[in-house]
């Protein structure tokens, strides 16, 4: 089992599990998730790598926060979290509401991030992913910041339902260990942790005006694997494509939205080589 820590950074209290040693490997996680969406990797990497998986703010055991849920600031508690625990480079892994926070970290902290893998998000508005977006955003981003409250007030009582969904469909009908579900709908119950979720999304234009922003005077510049799975599929290397210097990208088949859970060896098989530096094995 991964050792549970708490870390100070930018005025809230980490929630972080650290496992094994060797070169530093940091894993952000999405939504409806904790850090235990990493589970698998995070038992398989640790045999080579530090592995460090927090819990973003807000999100699961981390402490509450009244705001700082916009893209930049999750990557500035990365960086300091990254500070705190001695760690001067990593390969930095975001899934979901993880990458856009990956995405800022390594344009903005080209020296501290070594390697980075992002996975099934989109990058606010860059060109590349109007045809995963054709037919609106999937229909919780409005739900979710539709009128302050309402998404809380409709689904207190329901919380369990409601992960479900996202477990359901993000697994094309597979589901998650029956563990890991229990740790995900107690990390989401409750109207204030509920609150805290979506303020995630409420604050998506501020996020994309941040990426829009970072690539106007940079580039990523690091090595970068965009993998996409169920739904979002190839959107994401589309939009990276032509922001930065050196990009694999890879669609996993037969995979739903939560590639970490649905299909951890396949994610596994293209992370090691990638992560070693391999470049001719991960492309």
């Amino acid at each position: 089992m991964p050792e549970l820590r708490r870390v100070p950074v930018n005025g809230v209290e980490l929630n972080v599990a650290l496992a094994g040693s060797g070169p530093a490997v940091l894993l952000l996680h999405g939504f409806p998730h904790t850090w235990e969406v990493w589970t698998d990797i995070m038992a398989d990497l640790s045999g080579s790598y530090r592995v460090i998986a927090p819990d973003l703010r807000g999100f699961g055991a981390s402490s509450a926060a009244a705001s700082g849920y916009d893209a930049r600031t999750l990557s500035e508690d990365a960086a300091a979290l990254l500070a705190k625990l001695g760690v001067s480079s990593a390969a930095v892994v975001g899934i979901d509401a993880g990458t856009p926070a990956a995405f800022l970290l390594a344009v903005r902290h080209p020296g501290l991030v070594r390697r980075l893998v992002v996975m099934e998000s989109v990058l606010g508005g860059l060109p590349g992913a109007e045809d995963f977006l054709a037919g609106g955003p999937p229909w919780w981003f409005g739900f979710h910041t539709a009128a302050r409250g309402l998404a809380e007030t409709v689904l207190e009582g329901h919380e369990a339902a409601y992960i479900d969904w996202f477990l359901h469909a993000g697994t094309l009908g597979d589901g998650v260990p029956a563990a890991i579900r229990d740790a995900f709908v107690h990390a989401y119950t409750g109207s204030h942790a509920l609150s805290r979720a979506f303020s995630y999304y409420r604050v998506l234009p501020e996020s994309a005006l941040q990426i829009a922003r970072a690539v106007t005077t940079a580039r990523l510049t690091v090595p970068t694997m965009a993998l996409g799975a169920q739904p979002v599929g190839a959107a994401l290397e589309r939009q990276l494509r032509p922001v930065t210097n050196d990009l694999t990208g890879h669609v996993i088949e037969d995979c739903g939205h939560i590639i970490p859970l649905h299909r951890p060896d396949a994610l596994l098989t293209l992370l090691h080589p990638f992560l070693a530096g391999d470049d001719t094995i991960a492309a």
